[in-house]
C-alpha cells in the first residue's frame, strides 16, 4: 500500500523537484501541491494524506501553524517538517505544534526518503544537528509548567528509565544494550510509556521528558530518531 503524501512549500521549483523525488520511491503517491499553509489545511483535510511534507516559511498561514491545526483534527495525520532554517526557535516550535519529524531541506535524498518511510509508519525523526537545536531552546527558554507529577508517578520504575534514555537519544537497540533487555522488550515499554502518558510519538516523549525535569539540558548528545 503507497503512502499518500501532499507536499507543502510556497516555491513551486521546490515542490517540483520534492515531487520528483518522493515519485521515484515504490511506495509513495504524492497526492497533491500547496502554496501556502491555508492550502496544506485545506486540501490535507480534503485528501487525506498520510503524511504532510511542510515548510515552515510560507506566506498567508505559516507552516507551524498549519501542522497545529492539522494534528489537533484528531485524524492521525502526520507532519514531516522540511525547512532551510533548522538551528533556531522554529524547531522547537514546530515540533510542540505536532510535527514528527523535522529535516533540513539539503540533506540527501536517500535521507529525505528514509525520514518519510520513518515518520509515515508512526515513528518520530529528528536530525541529528536538528536535536541539538531542540535541547539549546529547552535551555534558553523558560519552560511552561511542569506536568503533573500524577502522570510520570503511573509509569513502572523501568519504564521511567526508558523514557529518560530515549530523551537522551538513544535508539530501542541502544536502550536494549544499556538495560540488557530484548528489543521487543524495549519496544513493549516504550508503547506502554506512549499509552500511559497519552503521547503520540517519541518527539512528544522527550519534550514532556524535559518539560517534566525528568532529563536535564545537556544529557542528549545523539539523535532522538531511530
Amino acid at each position: 500500500m503507497s503512502t499518500r503524501v501532499l507536499i507543502a512549500d510556497d516555491q513551486a521549483l521546490v515542490r517540483a523537484g520534492f515531487r520528483k523525488l518522493l515519485e521515484s520511491a515504490p511506495n509513495v503517491e504524492v497526492v497533491g501541491e500547496a502554496a501556502d499553509g491555508y492550502e496544506a489545511v485545506e486540501q490535507a483535510r480534503q485528501l487525506r494524506p498520510a503524511l504532510v511534507l511542510m515548510d515552515i516559511r510560507m506566506p498567508r498561514l505559516d507552516g507551524i501553524e498549519a501542522t497545529r491545526r492539522l494534528t489537533a483534527d484528531g485524524e492521525g495525520m502526520r507532519v514531516l517538517i522540511l525547512t532551510t532554517f533548522g538551528l533556531d526557535h522554529y524547531v522547537y516550535d514546530a515540533l510542540r505544534a505536532g510535527a514528527s519529524g523535522f529535516m533540513l531541506k539539503d540533506a540527501p535524498p536517500e535521507e529525505l526518503l528514509a525520514a518519510v518511510e520513518v515518520v509515515a509508519r508512526g515513528d518520530a525523526l529528528i536530525a541529528p544537528a536538528i536535536t541539538r537545536s531542540v535541547i539549546e531552546e529547552f535551555v534558553r527558554r523558560s519552560p511552561p509548567p511542569a506536568p503533573p507529577q500524577a502522570a510520570l508517578e503511573e509509569l513502572t520504575e523501568r519504564e521511567r528509565e526508558v523514557l529518560e534514555l530515549l530523551a537522551q537519544g538513544l535508539s530501542n537497540g541502544e536502550i536494549a544494550e544499556r538495560l540488557v533487555v530484548s528489543g521487543g522488550t524495549v519496544k513493549t515499554h516504550v508503547a506502554h510509556v506512549l499509552q500511559k502518558l497519552h503521547l503520540r510519538d517519541r518527539v512528544q516523549a522527550v519534550i514532556l521528558a524535559y518539560e517534566s525535569g525528568l532529563v536535564k539540558p545537556g544529557q542528549a548528545q545523539r539523535s532522538v530518531a531511530r
